[in-house]
């Protein structure tokens, strides 16, 4: 499905995104990796290993001395250390050396869960992601960020620790649920309103089609996420500046999704806080409010809430204060000047952020 897209740190490439409908090229990317005389676990949760990790395993077997496999439950309140640790257990009985590979297989808990374990095992081993849900496929499985919640607070535990490929299988879309795919849907329409206008026209446009899952347009999706994210990553490999604005929606929504005791998931979240950003962002005068109205719009399209309830303003600002993006006690807020268009903004008050929750608190 065209070229592999690269992704460089300091001029220097060092992996390949790579597109597929199937797992039919994942031999050919694993043998490149020259895999042979390696063990290779790997890694996935209950949902997908019952789907995907018999196929994904034999291909693997292929290309290496030997397969191991660790599944945990499936749900973000597995993406902690107690898991960690028994994935470091399962691979010092394996007796896993830092020569041996993990792949992560699964959506954005299995990338971020075992992208840590290979950044902390022995100091550092080489893993593979194998993304199989929209989000990861258009964000967490590119950039090396990786980390495990704490005590409820997310990814509050983490490394940065690049994959040496992302195989990407466009077909796995096909079985995600209703609320996974809507989730996704949450992260790429972030990316058209930080960096691309005319992206986000373009999804508007295609909703319809992405609704019903059309391969070709997803790829297209998929592929325009993952060039906006690598060029970022690239720009800002440890996010001291330009990366920051990925977490457009990310501040509130981290919030709601730690209050909500990840009862709703992630993308819905950061959809959540990207009305609520927005808002700000109309209230600051540089946004029309016909936006906002549209973003609303476009959410319901994709099935994403635009409202959540039960939960109180004051305790989600006072959430935000423990949120990993803080500065010298100051939030990093990421607002939007224009559609396609924004930046970091550490002015952020109380007061403007119960204003935006406000809109969603209360939203009809």
């Amino acid at each position: 499905m065209g070229n592999p897209m690269t992704v460089h740190k300091d001029g220097t490439p060092i992996y390949d995104i790579v597109m597929e409908t199937s797992f039919e090229g994942l031999a050919e990317e694993l043998k490149k990796l020259k895999l042979d005389g390696r063990k290779v676990c790997i890694v996935t949760d209950s949902n997908v290993a019952s789907l995907y990790l018999d196929e994904v395993e034999s291909i693997a077997a292929g290309c290496c001395k030997q397969t191991e496999r660790f599944i945990f439950p499936a749900g973000e309140e597995n993406k902690n250390l107690d898991t960690v640790r028994s994935l470091y257990e399962a691979l010092i009985n394996m007796q896993f050396d830092r020569h041996d590979w993990l792949l992560a297989l699964g959506g954005g808990v299995v990338g971020d869960l075992c992208g840590f374990t290979a950044a902390t095992y022995l100091r550092g081993i080489s893993f593979v992601q194998v993304p199989t849900t929209l989000l990861s496929q258009v964000d967490s499985s590119i950039g090396g960020k990786t980390g495990v919640d704490f005590d409820a607070y997310k990814n509050m535990v983490g490394a940065f620790h690049m994959p040496k490929l992302v195989y990407t299988n466009i077909g796995t879309l096909k079985t995600l649920s209703d609320e996974q795919f809507s989730s996704g849907m949450g992260e790429v329409l972030k990316h058209g309103l930080i960096k691309d206008s005319s992206y986000y026209d373009w999804l508007i446009d295609h909703a319809e089609e992405i609704q019903s899952r059309d391969l070709n347009i997803l790829e297209e999706t998929v592929r325009i996420s993952n060039q906006i994210k690598k060029d970022v990553v690239e720009q800002d490999p440890t996010e001291q500046g330009e990366r920051a604005l990925l977490n457009l929606g990310h501040t509130l929504g981290h919030a709601i999704e730690k209050l909500s005791d990840f009862q709703l998931v992630h993308g819905h979240c950061v959809g959540l806080g990207c009305i609520a950003a927005m808002a700000i962002s109309v209230k600051r005068g540089m946004i029309e409010e016909g936006e906002l109205s549209r973003l609303i719009s476009v959410m319901k399209q994709f099935h994403m809430p635009v409202t959540v309830g039960g939960l109180l303003t004051d305790d989600i600002i006072e959430t935000t204060k423990s949120d990993k993006k803080m500065d010298s006690g100051t939030i990093r807020f990421i607002l939007l000047e224009q559609i396609g268009k924004a930046f970091v903004d550490k002015t952020v008050t109380a007061d403007e952020m119960a204003e935006g929750l406000n809109y969603i608190l209360t939203l009809a």
